[in-house]
Order: C-alpha cells, then sequence, then structure tokens
C-alpha cells in the first residue's frame, strides 16, 4: 500500500528549509537519547540506592520500582500512537517531553517508595510515547527507500544515551539525585526548543485534510492490517525480550559459564558496541535489499549466535567475537521491526501501529529479564538461558515470516 509523503509546510514552524529538515533529524535523536539514558539510569543507582537504604528500600522494593518504570513506558507507548494520529506528532512528542521532565525532576524527592515507584510510574507514561512519535516522524520526514536508516539510526541515541548515563553514575557515585535532576533539567531545554523549531510531519497534515483523524486502536484489528499487526505484535515481543534479557543478565550468565568477572562485564560493553554497528549497517542494507528479507536474515544469524554463546569458549578473542555479532544482528533486528512498520502503514495509521508495536513490546522487555532470572536462580542459567533466547529467536523469526511485504512505495525527493 502506497504511503503518503510529504512535503515540508507545517502548522508548526515553516518546514520548508533545509534548516528545518536538520532540526526534526537531531531533536528526534536527542528524545531517544533521553529515554535511552532514563530507562538505563534507575539500574545505574539501584546499588547505591540499596547500599544507603534509601527511603528504607529492599531488593524487593527495587523490583517493584523497575517493573513499575516498564510498565508505564508500555501503557505510555501503546497510548499515544492514536492520540497521534489524531493531534499531530509535533504536539504529542513536545508533550511528552514534558510529562517525563516533570516527574523525573520529582523522583528525588520522593519521602516513601510508594511515591518513589509512582513518579516513576508516570514518568514512564511519558517517556514510553517519546520513541514511537520520534520514529514516526523521523520515517516520515525521510524519503521511503529511506526509512529502514530514519529508524535504525535514530535508534543509535538510545544506546548513546545508555552510554552516557554509565559514564555519569560512575563519576556522582552516591550523589545520584544529579542523574534525575540533570535529565529532568536537559528535557525540559529540549522541549522548549521542540516548541520553536520542530516542524509537524507533512505526511501527517496531508492524512489530516484528507480524513476524519479518530484512529483507534481497533482500527489496526481489520483484515487490511489483521496479520501484519499480529506479525508484528510477535516479532517486537520477542526482540525486545532478547535486548532486555541480555542486557540485564549477560555478565551473569558469563561468569556462571566460568568466566572470570572482568571479562563477564566487559562482554556486555561488547554487545552493545556490536548494537551500534548493527543499526547502521541493518539500516542500510534493509534499504536496498528490502526490509522484510533483512528482517528475516538478522533474526536468523541472531539464533545461530545465541546458540554460539551456550558452548564455553577457551579464546577471548573467539568469545568477543561472537558476542558482538550477537549484538550486532539481535539489537537491530528489534528495530527494524520498527522500521518494517513505518514502511508498511499509510500516515493516517503509522503513529497508532508503531506505539502498539513498541507498547506490546514492553512486555517482552519485562518478561525476557523475568524468565532469565529465574533460570539463573534455579542454577541453569547457562546454558539453558542462552538456549531460551535462541529459542526467541526462532519466535521472532517465524513472526517476520507471516509478514506480508510491503507494497512498492513512492518516493519523493525531500521528504
Amino acid at each position: 500500500m502506497a504511503s503518503v509523503t510529504s512535503s515540508r509546510t507545517s502548522p508548526a514552524p515553516a518546514a520548508s528549509a533545509p534548516g528545518r529538515d536538520r532540526w526534526t533529524v537531531v531533536l528526534c535523536w536527542i528524545t531517544v537519547l533521553l529515554e535511552g539514558y532514563d530507562l538505563v539510569v534507575l539500574g545505574a543507582i539501584i546499588p547505591t540506592l540499596l547500599k544507603t537504604h534509601h527511603l528504607g528500600m529492599t531488593a524487593g522494593d527495587a523490583t517493584t520500582v523497575a517493573t513499575l518504570s516498564l510498565v508505564g513506558v508500555a501503557i505510555g507507548a501503546v497510548c499515544v500512537g492514536p492520540l497521534a494520529d489524531r493531534l499531530g506528532r509535533r504536539k504529542l512528542l513536545i508533550g511528552s517531553v514534558v510529562v517525563f521532565s516533570l516527574f523525573t525532576l520529582l523522583v528525588p524527592l520522593a519521602g516513601s517508595v510508594a511515591m518513589f515507584a509512582a513518579l516513576r510510574l508516570v514518568a514512564g507514561l511519558g517517556l514510553g510515547a517519546c520513541m514511537p512519535v520520534s520514529l514516526t516522524m523521523m520515517a516520515e520526514h525521510m524519503p521511503a527507500d529511506r526509512r529502514a536508516r530514519a529508524s535504525t539510526l535514530t535508534m543509535t541515541g538510545y544506546h548513546t544515551g545508555a552510554v552516557v548515563t554509565s559514564l555519569l553514575a560512575l563519576k556522582v557515585t552516591d550523589d545520584w539525585e544529579v542523574l534525575f535532576y540533570l535529565l529532568g533539567v536537559v528535557g525540559f531545554v529540549v522541549a522548549a526548543v521542540q516548541w520553536f523549531k520542530l516542524p509537524e510531519s507533512q505526511a501527517f497534515v496531508r492524512a489530516k485534510e484528507n480524513q476524519d483523524r479518530r484512529v483507534p486502536f481497533t482500527e489496526l484489528l481489520k483484515p487490511a492490517y489483521l496479520r501484519a499487526g499480529i506479525g508484528i505484535w510477535v516479532a517486537s515481543f520477542m526482540g525486545l525480550l532478547l535486548v532486555y534479557g541480555l542486557n540485564t543478565w549477560l555478565p551473569k550468565l558469563m561468569n556462571d559459564a566460568g568466566y572470570p568477572v572482568p571479562t563477564a562485564v566487559t562482554q556486555l560493553l561488547v554487545l552493545n558496541v556490536g548494537g551500534v554497528v548493527g543499526l547502521v549497517l541493518g539500516g542500510w542494507v534493509a534499504d536496498r535489499r528490502g526490509i522484510k528479507i533483512t528482517t528475516l536474515g538478522w533474526f536468523a544469524v541472531s539464533v545461530a549466535m545465541l546458540a554460539c554463546l551456550s558452548v564455553k569458549m577457551d579464546s577471548d578473542l573467539l568469545l568477543d567475537a561472537v558476542v558482538f555479532l550477537t549484538g550486532v544482528f539481535v539489537f537491530s533486528a528489534q528495530v527494524l521491526v520498527y522500521a518494517y512498520v513505518t514502511s508498511y502503514y499509510p500516515a493516517s495509521v503509522r503513529g497508532t501501529a508503531l506505539g502498539s508495536a513498541s507498547g506490546i513490546g514492553r512486555l517482552g522487555s519485562i518478561v525476557g529479564p523475568s524468565i532469565t532470572g529465574a533460570l539463573v536462580a534455579s542454577g541453569v542459567g547457562h546454558p539453558w538461558g542462552f538456549y531460551f533466547f535462541a529459542a526467541v529467536a526462532v519466535l521472532g523469526f517465524l513472526a517476520v515470516l507471516t509478514l506480508p511485504r510491503p507494497a512498492p512505495q513512492e518516493v519523493t525527493p525531500g521528504v
């Protein structure tokens, strides 16, 4: 099905100038960077919170806070799509940044664990909305034949934010409140710049002119979209299960396999470096070879790499290579599912479709660490953790296999 193309006029600041195009790219990338920062910051400070007994927090309390944060992100991602397709991408993105910035600033002021968790939950609602709207705007900003790269390059911001958080957490140590105050202030600054510089998506403007803007989630359940929707939801669930499961438990699984702790921890860095490379490579390949066939290949290689990790390797160089390739293919396979969404759905329902994919996928981000943690607690984390991940990648591959091929889309220069 042909997607609606765009030119660059909008009710927001005029979008026709090349400078406005650059603002769209930069501001969407920074927004995703802020999400990467926020979703890693809690994990970075939990050891400090427990060591200092902040608010009397226990390990169980920390788990509850982390889970509620992800639940908020999932709800925000699902709910933002229909609103973005009805009210516009620009308003929703700015509003989402304001919400998570405000409640992030309040987190250090929480007087109880319950309030701490509630603030993280509400901040997650705004945070979850940011990524799908940013990806939608970037996809509609780019020509149709570059939409895979638009998605994957935007998501490099997520990993950049995660690295920034890790480095800052090492510097501030016990002064963990600084991490939240910094994120909140920067978020408000970004929202202010977005208000003056971020243009509305012209694809949305044209779709708004052509039809009514009420786009309920049930629109995705109609026969025209149902087959693609089910495949996307399953693939997104499996993809984020792998991303969060590996990022949470890889060092422990490596240590259980007999690797020394420094080697095990280093593999997490190697994995994420591979993730950044994979995002750049995956988008480039998908725009040339097709999104569906590339996503299938990425999941297939992920199966092989995850299965290889179940085998103890005597060579550190070989281990680094396998973990690196695991990051290359696993992390970008998930983002290629998002790229498929931006390519397959027309502008009238694109935000709803991407929000549902992100929201349902977030459920996988909760399930993955939980199941892997149960395997570790049972003493079978290695090799069964990697067997589990390989099986999940197989299910992701099968889900993508069911997807219809996106129809050729009109390419408009300067979209």
